[in-house]
């Protein structure tokens, strides 16, 4: 019997990993100019392809996939830590405020023209800044859950409302466009340069919670429980917290506001494999990934015109949270 449960384990672990190196190698394939899958082989054995499709593999389309991969982990992996955190089921990469905050430094870098990668540290310093503003407004004089949520939730709208100021004083022919654009989610603007500051930071945080995944089941047991049992839950959940902020602050940095899917993906992976943070965490990452380069791979590839990830991941997300509602608790909508 153990044999057997672990061939099915180690058959799991390979299927995560194998899956989403599939599904991206295929979604290479895909785009207004298509290529053969032979010629993308081809390309990463080193053996020669056309000038065109060399071009357009190493400096759109694989850039373009290594960022939606890393969204695609990053953000699902947030929500999960902020949910079972929070025990929240609702809770998102956003309670604590940080897409607003990097929203709002995107937008202020696009008003002052600044190039993609100001863009993106501009969005990734006022997303940091906005969790500690959260912390300071939640922390200081009560340390409940809830309290740090409503914090969020009004630090929030506070850079909000700052985006819509910078909205309103943008030039409505040049700026504004672009600043709606970015905030509605694409990889449309992603380099090199970008993969080479990112990708390191987002996987060690991703590593993190990957190595601490069984001891993030201790989130929601009874503090004095967990004390009990040696481990330091305040350390913890430090740790884990800010590893999910800086992902998020990272993704959106990236890709703008790309919404649901720090919500949906964590509650699909929970029907297949339940509550324990120990399957639940690969399970997320892996699962995340696929989504995201889908979803961008459609974005991209069905119109002319690029679609924002953010629509198209309302039109997933919105029916997703339709049908878990009617399937766990019966209510007829």
């Amino acid at each position: 019997m153990k044999t057997a449960n672990k061939k099915i384990n180690i058959f799991v672990a390979i299927l995560l990993i194998v899956l989403p190196i599939v599904i991206s190698t295929v979604c290479l394939g895909f785009g207004r100019l298509s290529i053969p899958i032979n010629e993308i082989i081809d390309y990463f054995k080193g053996n020669p392809i056309s000038n065109q499709n060399k071009l357009i593999l190493a400096n759109v389309r694989i850039p373009r996939i290594v960022s939606a991969m890393l969204v695609g982990a990053a953000l699902p992996l947030a929500g999960l830590i902020f949910q079972s955190y929070f025990s929240n089921p609702l809770a998102t990469p956003d309670t604590l405020g940080v897409a607003s905050g990097s929203s709002f430094g995107a937008a202020l870098a696009i008003l002052f023209g600044f190039n993609i990668f100001g863009i993106e540290i501009s969005a990734f310093v006022f997303g940091l800044l906005t969790i500690v503003i959260t912390g300071i407004t939640g922390l200081k004089r009560d340390e409940s859950k809830q309290t740090i949520i409503l914090a969020g939730i009004i630090v929030g709208s506070l850079f909000q409302s700052l985006v819509s100021l910078v909205k309103f004083v943008a030039d409505t022919d040049t700026v504004l466009p672009s600043i709606t654009f970015f905030l509605m989610g694409s990889f449309q603007s992603i380099g090199k340069e970008t993969l080479f500051v990112s990708v390191p930071i987002v996987v060690i945080c991703i590593l993190i919670i990957f190595l601490l995944r069984w001891r993030i089941n201790l989130l929601t047991v009874d503090e004095e429980v967990v004390k009990t049992m040696g481990v330091n839950i305040t350390l913890l959940r430090m740790i884990v917290i800010v590893a999910a902020t800086i992902i998020t602050a990272i993704s959106i940095a990236m890709a703008g506001q790309v919404g649901w899917v720090g919500l949906i993906v964590p509650h699909f992976c929970r029907m297949l494999v339940g509550e324990n943070h120990t399957k639940l965490v690969p399970f997320t990452i892996s699962i995340g990934i696929c989504f995201m380069v889908i979803i961008d791979t459609i974005a991209r590839s069905m119109f002319a015109a690029e679609i924002p990830l953010s629509v198209l991941t309302s039109l997933i997300g919105a029916p997703f949270f339709i049908y878990m509602i009617r399937s766990r608790t019966g209510v007829k909508l």
